[in-house]
């Protein structure tokens, strides 16, 4: 024999609104655990869950009286909150059919002159060999970018830079060899010999 199924969470709900809805009274939480249980069947354990469920839909309210808290639910607030939502629901449908009708407005409005014809299927190979044309102008003008006169002028300052740079390493190896000849009494050649320095080493003119 199958064991008997417990109420989902959406059916205690639904049954404990109609219980608030038949009785139109306010009760605290140990009455609803009580009755809820008797008359509903929502145990009464999992009433607490099932309220809190309810007053945080804004589907029950709820007030604390001295101190005890008490609940209720009337038929004709629901009433209201179901219409309120249906008007809610329905402005974001109009909303959302505004929306439609204007991205098919502007859906319409790209396509406009854009329709498959000869002309335009002539008018984009003409684009496309353009196209082809630039890309190969670009490249012949890039193998004669080294006759430019201001890639020229600017190869020409950073040769200079390159020569000056040259010299002063020259002035800085010269002096250091004549450091090391006073000091230790070396011949140039000896010195050359031993640092790899070739015989025609000189300033560049």
């Amino acid at each position: 024999m199958s064991k008997k199924r417990g109420l989902s969470l959406e059916e205690k709900r639904t049954r404990m609104m109609e219980f608030f809805f038949e009785k139109k009274d306010c009760f605290q939480l140990k009455e609803l655990e009580k009755q809820c249980q008797k008359e509903k069947g929502i145990t009464s354990m999992s009433v607490k869950d099932v309220l809190t469920s309810l007053v945080d839909d804004a589907m029950v309210d709820t007030d604390k009286i001295g101190t005890s808290v008490y609940f209720w639910a009337f038929p004709s607030k629901a009433s209201q909150n179901r219409k309120r939502k249906l008007n809610d629901l329905g402005k974001n449908l109009e909303e959302l059919e505004r929306k439609k009708s204007n991205l098919a407005n502007a859906i319409c409005k790209a396509k406009m002159g854009k329709e498959e014809s000869a002309d335009r299927t002539q008018v984009l190979a003409d684009l496309s060999r353009a196209q082809d044309e630039r890309d190969k102008l670009r490249l012949e003008v890039d193998k004669y970018k080294e006759c430019d006169p201001e890639v020229l002028e600017a190869m020409k300052k950073e040769a200079l830079i390159a020569k000056e740079a040259a010299n002063r390493w020259t002035d800085n190896i010269f002096a250091t060899k004549s450091w090391i000849k006073r000091k230790f009494a070396f011949e140039d050649s000896v010195i050359d010999k031993q640092f790899g320095i070739p015989e025609d080493f000189d300033y560049l003119e």
